[in-house]
Formats: C-alpha cells, structure tokens, sequence
C-alpha cells in the first residue's frame, strides 16, 4: 500500500502533465489489472486443492455493488487529478480517514474512541487550510473553477472510498467470512471484474479506445512513454489495493483507513520531486497536520488494544484463580 499507491498516483497526475486528457481511461486503467489478482488465486486452486468461493446471487450483487462504487471512485479521483497538483490530491485523499471512521460506526458497529475522534478534527483542519491556499498551487491551464471542481471530486471520492471500505468489510463479516485469505483475492478479482466492466462501458461510449493511438502520438515523451505509463498505473494501483483489502481483511476497515492515509506525506514530497509542485507554508502545515492526525489515530488504537488485551489476560487469570 505504501508502495504501490504513491506510485499510481504520480503516474495519473504523470498522465495529464504529459498531454492524456480523458478521465474514463485513467479510471478504467484502475481496474484493468483485475487479471494480475486472477494470477495469484492460482496456485490457492491448483497447488492446495482450495475450491473457489461458491457465487449465489447475492454474493453476486455484493461484487456488483461494490465494483460500480469502484468505477464511480475511479472516475472520480481521475478528474481531480486532471485538476491538481499530485501533492494537493493526495493530501485532500487523506480525508478518507475521518470517512472510513464514520461509515466503520454506522455500518460495520466499529467504535469511535477520543483518538479517532481527533485525529478526524485535524485531518479535517488540514484539508480546509489546503482550500484556504487553493490559488498558491494551481496548475497552468487550470481555472479557479476547474480548480475547485477538482478539489471537490476529490473529497467526494474519498468519502466513496471510506464507504467501500466499510461496505468490504461488512461483506467479510456477513457473507464471505474470515477464513482464508484466497477468499481476500477471490473478493477483489471480482470487485475489480465488476469494476472494469462498467468502466469499459464509459470507455466505449466515450470513444477513448479510438482516441488513444491519438493520445500516444501527443504523448510528451513518445507513444512507448504512453503506454508505460498507463500499464505501470494498471499494476500498481492494483497492488496498492490488494494490500489495502489484505489488510482489512488482517485487521480492521480502520486501519486499511490509516495505512491508505498514510500514503499522503509520502506522494506529497514525491509530487514535489517529481512535478516541482509548489510547497507554500499552508502545504506543509497541512502537511505536518495529517502527519499529526495520524500518529493521534496510531497511538489511541494501540494504547487501547493494549488495555483490552490486559483486560483480557486479566479476567483469565481470575478464572484460572477461581477454579
């Protein structure tokens, strides 16, 4: 996740500063790379004798539902980075968190304790002080109100994102189960199957196939730059969201949250590298706020999983004592 995820956003923002210009391509590019999970059930089926999840109708409409979020996320976030500057997007992405937070509470039970609380009163801070300075780091070509648009796709897919999370959740917990963590690929493959079928729906009535070997001849550095760019963007955001299922599927909706969050500091320096995107004060103060956010959530989860887990060993040992 820490990974993959900063480099599949470098290379979307990569896509539009070298001339690509169409969204639905970018967000089917998302999805695309489903196959490369298909590769790693493989040996789950052939080598240990492991039976693929049955499908009934509901599991089905599950995937589906959750692969049209997808797509809608995809979209989504490929418009803002048409928009924004890789840093700026990332550290709006970071609004995940309060919304992973939010939808764990009212979907899937998951406690809201102070340090979450917290941590989202200063994630939310530091994306109001990233609008505050929206004119110090618009891009050229981009007008105030593309610029604004950006900023508010980008917001609204980190609010689907949360939702997803908390809805994939949900599914393991209800129908799927924690068993196994082939079911965890079993799961994305058809989530991203789902996805990439309704995205390639846009494609095509959008026309962006056709337009592609276009795309490639305009492309900055050369139609093989293109290309590498959308094929290395197909892989990595696909690794970046295995491990973030992976980790849900380990751990909890809330710190696949985190883990996905804490990717923003680390895109935000490398956008800076990469794309000399600006870095005013008000980018590194919100910068260093989604820093602090972080550590609060980190801290207040791990200080409250080592009481639970000296609570528990605690009424053990009267138990043992009793007997």
């Amino acid at each position: 996740m820490l990974v993959a995820f900063p480099a599949s956003s470098l290379l979307s923002r990569l896509y539009y500063v070298d001339g690509g210009k169409s969204r639905w391509l970018l967000s089917w590019i998302a999805v695309a790379g489903w196959p490369l999970t298909a590769v790693f059930l493989l040996p789950f089926y052939f080598q240990r004798g492991i039976s693929p999840t049955p499908l009934s109708w509901k599991l089905i409409m599950s995937y589906a539902v959750l692969g049209l979020f997808s797509a809608v996320d995809n979209l989504m976030y490929a418009w803002a980075y048409s928009f924004l500057p890789a840093s700026t997007s990332s550290l709006l992405a970071a609004s995940s968190l309060p919304f992973t937070a939010i939808f764990a509470y009212f979907i899937v039970g998951k406690k809201l304790n102070a340090s979450t609380l917290n941590s989202i009163v200063i994630i939310t801070a530091a994306v109001v002080i990233i609008g505050i300075d929206s004119n110090s780091d618009k891009p050229a070509g981009v007008s105030h109100r593309q610029y604004v648009a950006g900023f508010i796709w980008d917001i609204l897919g980190s609010a689907l994102h949360g939702l997803i999370f908390a809805l994939s959740e949900l599914l393991f917990i209800k129908i799927l189960g924690r068993e196994s963590f082939h079911v965890v690929l079993e799961q994305q493959v058809m989530v991203s199957l789902f996805g990439c079928i309704f995205t390639t729906i846009g494609v095509i009535i959008n026309h962006d196939f056709t337009a592609m070997k276009l795309e490639a001849v305009a492309f900055k550095h050369g139609a093989v730059s293109y290309y590498m760019v959308l094929f290395w963007g197909a892989v990595t955001f696909q690794l970046g969201i295995l491990g973030s299922v992976a980790v849900l599927y380990l751990t909890s909706t809330l710190m696949a949250g985190v883990l996905n969050a804490v990717r923003v500091p680390v895109t935000s320096i490398a956008a800076v590298v990469c794309f000399h995107d600006p870095m005013g004060g008000f980018k590194v103060l919100s910068v260093l706020l989604t820093i602090w956010g972080f550590g609060s959530y980190i801290y207040g989860t791990a200080t409250e999983a080592k009481a639970e887990q000296q609570l528990t060993n605690r009424k053990k040992n009267e138990e043992i004592s009793t007997v």
